[in-house]
């Protein structure tokens, strides 16, 4: 079967930029992996052509390159020293551009790459940037980019308003199957009716794509998204970093490895085996984060390996290995407390999973068929209700 040919929002910028933004002056919200199929820089794109005039860059969390390594770190903003650009920090001091930030500018375009689930901030930067815009009479320009686990599967709960965070500000299941496009499609209609809002959609993609099945390099969009790999099991296993458990952060396979100093794999995998979990398998092994929860410290855990990633639920996954834990280390087992991610009250884990109804099911030993039964039942209505509105490619 021949690869697909995808053409990113990115790719098709030139071709496709609004022409009634000719010359205007552009801010640009993008990170290391804003890059074409050829792994051309976007700003390399926007310094080089005489359609607008770059006029400022825009960084979300982990900085503009990356270079922020570990989770929750904030970074100042700086001027660019090859081009003079002021770079505007929107994971410091604030998370919303500031009216001085979108004074020289007419568009505000953001390319970033989205990882297809609801606790990841870039969709948030991105929300609170149309905000920001829509109060400012700024334009917004998306260049649309694939939803790296496909744009078909959903699962998850939906976020109850009462627990919005920068880790889910508005109602979306934990994995979406949604492009960032479509995402600000609903982001305006619902919320921010008078945006001035273009997308350069994709051309090629289609919803059941899987991102190695698009031809398009994989850059790592944050430091501890290493891979697709990484990023399938990512809508379960980032439910972790509401515990005291490892989510693996610190290691060459963030996500993928967890654990904690308390764990005995063999006795662990016996109880999530019983779970029996479509997919995938739990290999045993212990670990050293370098850095992060427990950092030189040896973790007992496991690493999930998915050997068939269209069966593989990764949220269930996850709630099932909080259930196992919960119920195997009563007494050692722990939910996080605040701060988490700018929220200083809730607990991380309601916020991850955008209520506290997870959280009370696991404490009341509910079934997991149950716990599932409702959540997917969330997801579909959510889907058949509000999701389906906002599309913009066929399977």
């Amino acid at each position: 079967m021949k690869r697909p040919e995808v053409f990113t929002g990115l790719d098709l910028v030139l071709k496709s930029w609004p022409k009634r933004f000719n010359k205007a002056e552009v801010g640009l919200l993008m990170n290391p992996a804003s890059v074409n199929r050829r792994l051309i820089h976007a700003m390399e794109i926007f310094l080089n052509s005489q359609r607008w005039m770059l006029k400022a860059l825009f960084g979300p969390q982990h900085g503009i390159w990356a270079n922020t390594q570990d989770n929750m770190i904030e970074w100042k903003g700086f001027y660019d020293r090859r081009t003079g650009l002021p770079v505007y920090s929107l994971y410091g001091e604030t998370r919303k551009p500031l009216p001085e930030m979108l004074r020289d500018i007419d568009v505000l375009v953001i390319d970033l790459q989205d990882i297809g689930a609801r606790y990841y901030t870039f969709i948030w930067t991105m929300c609170l940037s149309m905000e920001a815009c829509e109060e400012e009479k700024k334009s917004v320009v998306v260049l649309d980019r694939p939803d790296p686990l496909n744009g078909i599967d959903i699962e998850g709960p939906v976020l109850d308003m009462a627990y919005s965070s920068f880790v889910g500000l508005k109602p979306l299941p934990v994995r979406h199957g949604m492009t960032i496009g479509e995402i600000a499609l609903y982001l305006k209609e619902r919320f921010y009716p008078s945006l001035d809002l273009h997308i350069i959609k994709m051309k090629g993609w289609k919803r059941r794509s899987w991102f190695d099945e698009t031809g398009l390099p994989w850059v790592m969009p944050s430091p501890n998204m290493p891979s697709l790999d990484t990023a399938t099991v990512y809508p379960g296993m980032c439910l972790l970093e509401g515990t005291n458990l490892s989510e693996g952060r610190g290691t060459t396979r963030p996500f993928e490895i967890f654990g904690a100093p308390f764990i005995e794999p063999e006795r662990l995998i016996k109880r999530l085996n019983a779970f029996k979990l479509p997919g995938l398998i739990f290999r045993p092994l212990y670990f050293e984060p370098a850095f992060q929860k427990y950092a030189g410290e040896l973790c007992g855990g496991c690493q999930i390996h998915v050997l068939d990633r269209k069966r593989f639920r990764p949220f269930k996954t996850a709630v099932a290995i909080l259930k196992a834990v919960y119920e195997l280390y009563p007494d050692k087992f722990q939910w996080r407390r605040p701060p988490y991610e700018y929220e200083t009250e809730k607990l991380p884990i309601d916020i991850l999973a955008g209520s506290d109804r997870l959280r009370h099911f696991i404490e009341k030993g509910i079934d997991l068929k149950e716990m599932e039964a409702w959540w997917q039942a969330q997801a579909v209505e959510f889907a058949r209700t509000i999701r389906r509105r906002y599309l913009l490619y066929e399977d």
